[in-house]
């Protein structure tokens, strides 16, 4: 879903960011509305699918050990109702890539980036994971999509 910032009236890309860490969720959503996008927190798994159904993102943002669902149950069920939602899972627990393979089998494809995630990183990935795709079959715009670059490969994991 697209937002348009009221003072300005400029697009402003909708991201949900999940963390049970409140800390956490409430200081990436204020880096990404200072950078340009319209960033909610949440802090589990039902609060995000509710928060969604106000205002669907169009990229979900969430560590992947949550209370009473994981991050990849929610991934998944959020691709389930927003079929174009960008997905991005951190974590900072070896133990989560159990729970990835799981969801790889299963047909799922997602990138999980490390706990601590340095703004910087994390903005990269955010900036061309929602960068509009080419609907054309003109010149690519860019080195990086003459390619076939994916979004910032060294960040995946």
């Amino acid at each position: 879903m697209q937002e348009l910032s009221e003072a300005s009236n400029t697009y402003r890309p909708s991201v949900l960011v999940v963390d049970d860490e409140s800390a956490i969720a409430d200081t990436l959503a204020e880096i990404l509305n200072r950078s340009g996008y319209s960033a909610m927190a949440a802090y589990d798994g039902p609060g995000a699918l509710e928060t969604s159904l106000t205002v669907p993102p169009e990229l979900l943002i969430t560590d992947v050990v949550l209370p009473g669902m994981n991050g990849i149950d929610l991934a998944i069920q959020m691709k389930r109702i927003f079929p174009d939602v960008k997905i991005l899972l951190f974590s900072g627990q070896a133990s989560t890539s159990d729970l990835l393979t799981s969801a790889h089998g299963a047909g799922h494809r997602f990138t999980l980036l490390s706990k601590p995630v340095h703004p910087r990183d994390l903005l990269a990935w955010v900036s061309e994971s929602l960068k509009p795709r080419r609907t054309h079959h003109g010149p690519p715009s860019d080195e990086r999509e003459a390619k076939g670059a994916k979004p910032s490969p060294s960040l995946a994991i």
